[in-house]
């Protein structure tokens, strides 16, 4: 399945995020190298099955194999930050901001492309995984690297749409398993 299979699976009652899906990866003006790794990992991050199995070959064929394996890293890499910094933000007792993280993120020093591709994609996971902490750091240090908000918002939108096409497929997935059993309704 790739793209055009991904938008014919959206169900008609979503018909806005077939549109949508079609324009922010058919007419983004970012570079293919942005694109492309935002889309892996947003695909990734949405943790739905058939939009990582309809995404992943196009982005594969479209990365360099050190982008490809650098978004993947991104992915993995910001599953656990966002988890860490989010319950760390969230928790009342701020004495928890002043503890050593201990957790080894190597990747971020040394990520294999150029860092403004690592900050936006982490950005994208960020979005997708709620984490405001790591929201504000990644725009912060793309902001610094020069990256205007028209470029960064084009991150969160592709999340956002990704998110949304996941989260709808996934559901009809269960409808119809649960309709095949005779629990549906």
């Amino acid at each position: 399945m790739g793209l055009d299979e991904l938008k014919a699976a959206i169900p008609e009652y979503a018909k806005d995020l077939r549109l949508n899906l079609g324009s922010v990866i058919g007419n983004s003006e970012l570079p293919p190298q942005r694109l492309w790794g935002t889309v892996l990992v947003c695909a990734i991050a949405s943790r739905s099955r058939a939009v990582l199995l309809a995404l992943e070959p196009e982005a594969r064929a479209r990365l360099s194999a050190e982008a490809y394996t650098a978004a993947k890293s991104a992915a993995a890499v910001m599953a656990m930050n966002n988890v860490f910094y989010r319950t760390r933000h969230l928790l009342s007792d701020p004495e928890y901001g002043k503890l050593r993280a201990g957790l080894r993120m190597n990747v971020l020093g040394d990520p294999g492309v150029e860092k403004i591709d690592f900050e936006l994609w982490s950005l994208a996971v960020s979005a997708i995984n709620g984490c405001g902490q790591c929201l504000d750091s990644h725009e912060r240090a793309l902001r610094k690297a020069g990256a205007d908000r028209e470029t960064i918002q084009e991150a969160f939108k592709i999340a956002s749409v990704i998110q949304a096409v996941g989260t709808t497929l996934d559901a009809e997935a269960v409808l119809a398993e649960a309709e095949a059993a005779g629990a549906g309704g």
